[in-house]
């Protein structure tokens, strides 16, 4: 194990001013805490937050990320405590510790859901400073290093993660050497026959081809040589995951991989790196579509180079990447290359803002975890954050020219949103390099994208299934609640409006606010909504407002009036509740004063039809179904029954057609055809010749020579029904058909 000298001496090599007293003191804190508690290897537990305090120096960190590294496990596995550590060593750093604890006695259903609330807390803090996320990589590294001594179970549960979770992370923070070391262990549990398949085969073809790679290396030498160009060449071989994988997605073999061999060119200046190109290109030949320019476009995670592909010496394809000293330090090191922290003498006040400057990779992450942190469910939490952690990406440009980092199968609807929620939520229709194409479509490097907006629009629900990015779902998922939450708003407050009338008061939204405590709701909508959705009663919500309020509506008794049959009922409930068609009127078509309008399930009520359906020109009456909203219902139904002794769920409907709009509505239907080849043919012949739709059809009843259906229409109103009714009747076909009523 690692003495106390040893670890001040390793800082100090990179840091003079090292700042021993800290280093010290926590060394000798953590220490004493962990005391003779031991690991599943069975070494002290005090080794682990030493070797991740030593893979930390390997990055140069300052003393303050060191010792944080030493205390990290301090509050989550020892007596130790957040107040204890503040006193200690200062409330920044009891803060940097405390978002390294997981989370406790978490009262949650799921694994998975314990999983997501831990990453949301862990997140949240390295938005706050990006050490807690070089602490907790370098903690999971050492732990994936020592992954054997766990049971096997454990190990894949925590391989999985870290395939998923933590090495996408780090490449997302530029951290490539950490990110595969990751991958590399964790493929290794996760599927480790596949891990000593690709192994193997990979020493296999290195100890085939090393004299080629020398020969290739002394060319591209003695090229830059011959061109005055310092440069240091070195080849590298494809790591096993990433061979593994990229052979899995294009169902390619070894063989048929061009690319497990490469060369990095590393020069003193950006100049060089386009001078090493120019030399390169002029003596071998470029394979087209192979080259990426990342110096003039790095990647969200600052990483920058110039990738080509040439037909080089023997004939051979040869993968190049150029770049500069500095460029190959931050593709290694990723955020931990930056030295924002070097010079802060063990403060961190501000640190993480001025990082957030310097680099586009944390930029990246903070705006992240704003979108992540909005209130979704732990599942989706966890979803979406996977989906942003990918790395394969995509860049596209708006007309004005700024570049869009998106996903790999992006569509325009994730380009909308990446440019602004707005621009998502009114996206309409999008042009592809000056094309209007289908909102679906995949999105390719270097595509100028172009919105169609409309602030009529609301996102289709159904948009959630076709976009890739996490902040893209989100937002969908939140305008739609928003949505179907304004719907319900808009129903409650026509019912309210329609109470208060009944008790000959005026309704207004203010009315609702002194008593927001009493009916327990947050805001006037959130009560407006709960009354849309049968959750609240309109009676409650009249008694708080005013406690002096009688509801002198009768309740019908229900068995006597079913004795006396059920057109006294409806009679009844017609004079009492006032609804549509149940009360006499002389003018059946004149339109009734606070009646609740219905014009279907495209209209901005949450409405949907009871079984046997409801169309234009019949009777209708709503009934509120907690958490649905309104179910129309014809009056004749005898359904409705049901309801006679729950008046509060009555609501005055009637219709309200907008021409312009077309929509068909639904009525049921019982048709007896005579059992012969060819009868559903004309049954069906005659619904099409007359504009309808089946929307469903089955075979209720078959005999020798009849068969009865049920058939679920789509039509345009009463008249047409009828029509289509007369014109079944009349077919050869069929005996009879009637509409059904419930």
């Amino acid at each position: 194990m690692m003495r106390q000298y040893e670890l001040v001496e390793r800082v100090q090599r990179y840091k003079p001013d090292v700042n021993e007293a800290l280093l010290n003191k926590a060394y000798v804190y953590a220490m004493q805490k962990h005391g003779h508690q031991k690991r599943a290897s069975g070494d002290p537990y005090f080794s682990h937050p030493l070797e991740v305090a030593a893979i930390l120096t390997e990055m140069h960190m300052d003393e303050a990320t060191i010792a944080v590294a030493l205390l990290h496990d301090t509050i989550e596995d020892t007596t130790a405590t957040r107040a204890e550590i503040d006193e200690l060593f200062g409330p920044e750093m009891g803060k940097l510790v405390e978002g390294l604890t997981k989370l406790k006695k978490l009262d949650l259903v799921s694994k998975k859901a314990e999983q997501a609330e831990n990453l949301r807390k862990l997140l949240l803090a390295i938005s706050e400073d990006v050490r807690v996320l070089l602490v907790k990589l370098a903690d999971r590294l050492h732990n994936m290093r020592t992954l054997d001594h766990m049971p096997e179970a454990k190990r894949l549960r925590i391989a999985e993660e870290t395939m998923d979770i933590y090495a996408p992370l780090a490449g997302r923070m530029g951290m490539q050497g950490m990110r595969e070391e990751l991958e590399e262990i964790a493929f290794r549990y996760i599927n480790p026959e596949a891990y000593r398949a690709v192994t193997a085969r990979l020493a296999e073809i290195f100890e085939r081809n090393k004299d080629v790679l020398s020969e290739i290396e002394k060319a591209l030498s003695g090229l830059f040589e011959k061109h005055a160009i310092k440069a240091g060449v070195k080849s590298r071989q494809k790591k096993p995951w990433s061979v593994f994988r990229k052979m899995e997605a294009k169902a390619l073999s070894f063989e048929q991989l061009s690319d497990i061999f490469g060369f990095r060119v590393v020069v003193d200046t950006v100049e060089d790196c386009y001078r090493a190109l120019g030399a390169i290109h002029t003596t071998w030949s470029m394979v087209p579509g192979r080259f990426k320019d990342y110096i003039s476009t790095p990647k969200q995670n600052d990483y920058r180079s110039i990738h080509t592909t040439i037909v080089g010496p023997s004939r051979q394809r040869v993968e190049l990447q150029i770049r500069t000293r500095e460029m190959n330090k931050i593709a290694e090191y990723g955020v931990a290359a930056h030295s924002i922290y070097k010079d802060t003498g063990g403060k961190t006040n501000g640190a993480a803002h001025a990082i957030s400057k310097e680099t586009n990779a944390y930029a990246w992450l903070r705006r992240t975890i704003e979108q992540l942190a909005e209130g979704d469910n732990p599942e989706d939490f966890l979803e979406n954050t996977k989906l942003e952690l990918f790395q394969d990406q995509v860049f596209c440009f708006t007309p004005k020219g700024m570049l869009i980092a998106l996903p790999r199968g992006a569509t325009p609807i994730d380009f909308a949103y990446a440019v602004h929620t707005d621009v998502g939520d009114t996206c309409v229709g999008a042009k592809v390099n000056g094309r209007i194409m289908p909102l679906m479509t995949e999105l390719k490097n270097g595509d100028e994208v172009e919105i169609i907006r409309s602030k009529a629009q609301v996102p289709p629900a159904a948009w959630e299934s076709v976009v890739v990015t996490g902040k893209a779902r989100a937002a969908i998922r939140r305008a739609t609640k928003n949505a179907i939450r304004k719907q319900y708003s808009g129903l409650g407050a026509r019912i309210l409006e329609r109470a208060f009338e009944r008790a000959g008061k005026t309704f207004t939204k203010e009315s609702l606010k002194p008593v927001l405590h009493r009916l327990a709701r947050k805001d006037i909508e959130d009560v407006l909504a709960s009354v849309g959705r049968g959750e609240l009663a309109s009676t409650d919500v009249m008694k708080a407002v005013f406690p002096d309020y009688k509801d002198e509506r009768v309740t019908p008794a229900a068995p006597k009036q079913r004795e006396e049959g059920w057109s006294k009922i409806r009679n009844a409930a017609g004079m009492l509740f006032q609804i549509p068609g149940r009360a006499a009127r002389k003018d059946k078509d004149q339109p009734r004063d606070g009646a609740v309008p219905i014009r279907g399930v495209r209209g901005d009520l949450p409405v949907r039809f009871a079984p046997e359906g409801a169309v234009p020109g019949d009777r209708i009456v709503g009934i509120v179904q907690p958490g649905t909203g309104i179910t129309i219902y014809p009056i004749q139904s005898p359904a409705l029954q049901a309801f006679d002794d729950q008046p509060e769920r009555w609501i005055d409907v009637r219709w309200d057609i907008d021409e312009r709009t077309k929509e068909r509505f639904p009525a049921r239907v019982s048709v007896t055809a005579i059992n012969a080849p060819g009868s559903l043919a004309d049954i069906a012949q005659v619904v099409a010749s007359n504009d309808a739709n089946i929307h469903t059809l089955s075979m209720v009843r078959t005999a020798p020579d009849f068969t009865e259906m049920l058939i679920d229409l789509e039509v345009w109103d009463l008249k047409h029904l009828n029509r289509l009714l007369s014109q079944l009747k009349d077919n050869s076909s069929v005996s009879d058909a009637r509409r059904v009523n419930g």
